[in-house]
């Protein structure tokens, strides 16, 4: 027959701790935030020669998967048209809670000339009704876990396919990146 064995409290609040240790690191893993373009929205044409600017507003929707709230400082989105700078987009300063969503709109501005240098691809994809854009942001800030702030910066890469006459976004393809500074 076995021996009986004795209760241990200690040994269980060991056990109970290691298995809530262990679930709170495997939870608060860093994970990547996510963006999606909504739509964008022809705010303005300013025709000034040699100036043409085109300013738009860009939505975007962000998610934030991890278990701290992210602070961040302003950057800007810069937007390129058959590998040329066109234009950029600004990103204010701001805060997000933890797994949240929240939707940002972005102001942006494209200068016309740069794309004229674009012309007959322009027209073909007007013709065709779709234009592939990339954009690329850094974004830096800091992470609250408890009392300590984590810099981290996030790069995101995306390649959007729009129409070019309704502003609709057809397709797009988002990459985030997250590096965390633990010093």
């Amino acid at each position: 027959m076995g021996k009986k064995r004795n209760w241990s409290w200690s040994s269980a609040l060991v056990g109970a701790a290691s298995a809530v240790a262990a679930t709170a690191i495997i939870s608060a893993k860093p994970k990547d935030p996510t963006f999606h373009l909504i739509s964008i929205k022809f705010t303005s044409f300013k025709l000034k020669p040699p100036v043409v600017d085109a300013e738009l507003i860009l939505t975007v929707h962000v998610t934030n998967p991890n278990v701290a709230p992210i602070h961040y400082s302003s950057t800007a989105m810069s937007i390129f048209y058959d590998g040329s700078l066109l234009g950029s987009a600004r990103v204010d300063a701001g805060s997000q809670q933890p797994r949240s969503c929240q939707v940002l709109r972005l102001p942006a501005r494209l200068d016309g000339l740069k794309l004229a240098h674009h012309g007959s691809r322009f027209i073909s994809d007007v013709a065709k009704r779709e234009m592939v854009l990339d954009a690329s942001v850094d974004i830096g800030g800091f992470a609250k876990v408890l009392w300590w702030n984590h810099k981290f910066k996030v790069h995101v890469d995306s390649h959007l396919t729009v129409d070019p006459v309704f502003l609709d976004v057809l397709d797009q393809e988002n990459t985030s990146q997250l590096e965390l500074f633990l010093t």
